[in-house]
């Protein structure tokens, strides 16, 4: 979250324009909660102190009205963040960044993602993206229907894998429908924590954010909230306390396999965000926990790679099929976790 910036004269005027970052309905049963912690939940990497600097500066309005952090937000309230300057992410800056390009002609191109670097700029990530990098590297691309040119679909920052980025208004325009009819084909392959009891199996029930925790997603059985979300799984090795597994997507979800897999029991492994960097399976001797904690030293994210992806080329209208190996601290955590079952540590 971002403080008011001065103007070359000073600080803001008045009249200078205000732009609108952040935009939140409370939910109707919302209980009364500050407007610091409020927004603390769903703003990604804002810091109360933060919030109350932005409190203080008049940025934070609650019905179109300015607010102190102390407002209590109740039921159906609606929150905005306004600055004098439009949002960072909107002001878009070639980079000359690396790209692992696995594939491309003059209608579209695939690359490998490495864990780490965000898909496109957002809030607290407004260099360094691959968007950053596309712009660097191809010129002219066209841009979604959420203005980020060249993206067709995406995926979490430390998820690694393949993503299709459109070169055309037609290549976009056409994968594009193809994500949207389901029609894509995505598989990806994870590390969750315990022995998934089924071999295969789908998870079903619809998906939306958590209602406490906004920067969770989280599964709603019955289907009274969120969007519809498939995923089928087949387990690929057993590994004592931890699977090693295959997803295939049926939709595209935020967070979709991640909220699926701990929905089930099988949260994946060191997924900070939905409790999977801690010991979730297995015992409680020391060396065991220095084993797991060495783990996830190897691989300091979530454990989850797009490692295929399947189309209709735009172009020529016939099938591709492109993959992905899994990288270096993916492959070295399953190895130790197979040297661990091979020699029945404790």
């Amino acid at each position: 979250m971002e403080d008011a910036k001065p103007t070359a004269e000073g600080m803001p005027s008045e009249e200078a324009p205000l732009y609108e970052h952040y935009r939140f309905q409370a939910d109707s049963g919302q209980e009364p909660l500050r407007v610091d912690k409020f927004l603390m939940n769903r703003i990604e990497n804002a810091t109360r102190n933060k919030i109350q600097q932005t409190a203080k500066a008049g940025s934070i309005f609650v019905n179109e009205e300015v607010v102190k952090s102390n407002y209590r937000v109740k039921g159906n309230d609606e929150v905005k963040v306004l600055f004098h300057h439009p949002p960072y992410e909107n002001l878009l800056i070639a980079e000359d960044l690396p790209l692992d390009i696995v594939y491309e002609d003059d209608t579209l191109v695939v690359v490998n993602k490495a864990a780490g670097m965000v898909v496109h700029p957002g809030h607290g990530n407004y260099s360094g993206t691959l968007v950053n990098a596309l712009l660097y590297h191809f010129k002219n691309l066209p841009a979604n229907s959420n203005e980020r040119p060249g993206l067709v679909h995406r995926i979490d920052k430390d998820t690694s894998g393949l993503l299709v980025i459109a070169k055309t208004e037609e290549a976009m325009t056409h994968l594009a429908k193809q994500f949207f009819d389901k029609s894509s084909e995505r598989e990806y392959v994870a590390l969750v924590w315990g022995d998934v009891a089924e071999d295969k199996g789908t998870v079903g029930g619809h998906i939306g954010r958590h209602p406490k925790n906004r920067l969770q997603m989280t599964v709603f059985p019955e289907g009274e909230q969120g969007k519809e979300a498939i995923t089928h799984y087949e387990v690929m090795e057993r590994l004592r306390y931890v699977s090693l597994i295959k997803c295939r997507l049926e939709t595209g979800r935020t967070h979709q396999i991640r909220a699926h897999m701990k929905h089930i029991g099988h949260t994946l492994f060191n997924d900070a965000r939905y409790g999977g960097d801690v010991l979730l399976k297995g015992t409680h001797f020391t060396k065991y926990k220095q084993f797991v904690d060495n783990c996830f030293r190897l691989i300091p994210r979530q454990a989850l790679h797009a490692r295929t992806l399947g189309f209709v080329h735009p172009k020529t209208g016939k099938k591709v099929h492109f993959e992905a190996p899994l990288p270096e601290d993916f492959s070295s955590v399953i190895a130790k976790w197979q040297h661990y079952v091979q020699h029945k540590l404790t």
